[in-house]
């Protein structure tokens, strides 16, 4: 029996992840990397479906009094958990514990059982918090109640020291609210976000090179290609995975027929459960890499249109009120809870990615996202307005 091999895969254990069933389930590796020596560290994981998988990422600094905060907390794995105690041996203990958002709930699932790990540290939390079908207290939903504490939106008292700045951006929904805990550390001049920036680089994360099944999944072209692991492979699904995470269903990929699909399927070299008994119903059109290079903007920072086009419009001016205040901070890199990171940016390509907003922008939105490609987002919106789940669109600022 291979103890050591049964050892490895219950350190990556998730024991909680029915609440949430995103791939790869219950089983999460972590990859920790030092940004900024002694200083600042990413952990980066992995979650999607059906292998069209991102990372998402955690933030640990090191405070200048000791201690360490964390913002956007991941599943905590023995791993994971292991992997923060290293650090805590250095640097000291966590003290703080920091959840960014109200409505995502893949960071929000991972904050309660992180928090049990660390009994000592103080959990700060976005206010307006809320969950489906009811709104439940946070104690209900895992949160430590006796050290759990919401973060003030008018920021009259800020819990972390000099070293910080933090701008809450709180856009109501109706039925909830969507917000992000923009958070400044001044010394290595980084900003943390949750989801409002992305960056996408050409090549695949580092975390989905360990185990490359997904990109060569998605690297393929229909079901009876094997799946061969190479570097180009690799690169070709990881930028075909990003057009799918981003865009839902993008321009270039065209869905087989349900009897194409089963015909295919019975010709594929591998019909095992991995590989979904064959099916494989995508067909990408001979210019898909001109859709991935227009997305990627040679990793130009940007917001997903899910958020340009059903969210962020709905609290324009708010917004735009936000970024002008976080593009008066003085930062050189974005830190994002997915995608690539850092990401190379400075505080005026930040607020540039805004514009969209705007009637008369500030600065010209530099290579914008192709209309086709948003259409299905845009015909998700118009669906939703018509069944009264969402609002049209108000007039841009």
């Amino acid at each position: 029996m291979n103890t050591q091999g049964i050892e490895n895969q219950q350190n990556l254990s998730w024991s909680f992840w029915p609440i949430l069933p995103l791939y790869p389930y219950g089983k999460r590796k972590t990859l920790c990397r030092e940004i900024i020596k002694d200083s600042l560290w990413i952990f980066d994981q992995l979650q999607g479906i059906l292998y069209t998988v991102v990372p998402v990422r955690m933030t640990i600094i090191k405070l200048q009094e000791g201690g360490l905060l964390v913002y956007a907390p991941v599943a905590p794995t023995p791993e994971c958990i292991n992997l923060v105690k290293e650090l805590e041996q250095k640097h000291g203990e966590v003290k703080y514990i920091i959840l960014p958002t109200s409505s995502g709930l893949e960071h929000k699932i991972f904050v309660g059982p992180f928090a049990r790990k660390f009994p000592q540290a103080l959990v700060y939390v976005a206010p307006h918090q809320w969950s489906i079908p009811f709104n439940l207290p946070l104690s209900w939903l895992g949160f430590p109640q006796k050290r759990t504490l919401f973060l003030s939106i008018n920021h009259q008292n800020n819990p972390f020291g000099n070293e910080f700045e933090y701008k809450i951006l709180d856009i109501n929904l109706g039925k909830g609210s969507f917000q992000e805990v923009a958070l400044l550390h001044k010394p290595s001049r980084t900003l943390l976000l949750t989801d409002t920036i992305l960056s996408i680089s050409e090549e695949p994360p580092e975390i989905l090179q360990i185990d490359p099944y997904p990109l060569l999944f998605h690297a393929r072209d229909n079901a009876q290609q094997k799946m061969i692991d190479n570097a180009d492979n690799r690169r070709r699904g990881w930028q075909r995975i990003a057009l799918f995470a981003i865009y839902f269903r993008p321009s270039a990929v065209k869905i087989s027929q349900l009897g194409e699909m089963w015909k295919d399927a019975k010709k594929s070299p591998d019909r095992s459960h991995q590989a979904y008994f064959g099916f494989f119903p995508f067909k990408w059109d001979e210019n898909w890499q001109d859709t991935f290079t227009a997305l990627s903007g040679n990793g130009r920072p940007f917001v997903a249109p899910i958020l340009q086009i059903l969210i962020l419009p709905q609290g324009g001016r708010e917004v735009i009120e936000w970024a002008d205040q976080i593009a008066n901070w003085d930062f050189q890199q974005i830190i994002s809870c997915h995608f690539d990171a850092p990401i190379k940016a400075t505080p005026q390509q930040f607020r540039q990615a805004f514009s969209f907003l705007e009637k008369q922008p500030k600065a010209s939105y530099q290579q914008p996202l192709l209309k086709e490609d948003v259409r299905f987002i845009e015909e998700l919106e118009a669906g939703l307005v018509k069944r009264g789940i969402a609002t049209p669109q108000k007039e841009k600022v």
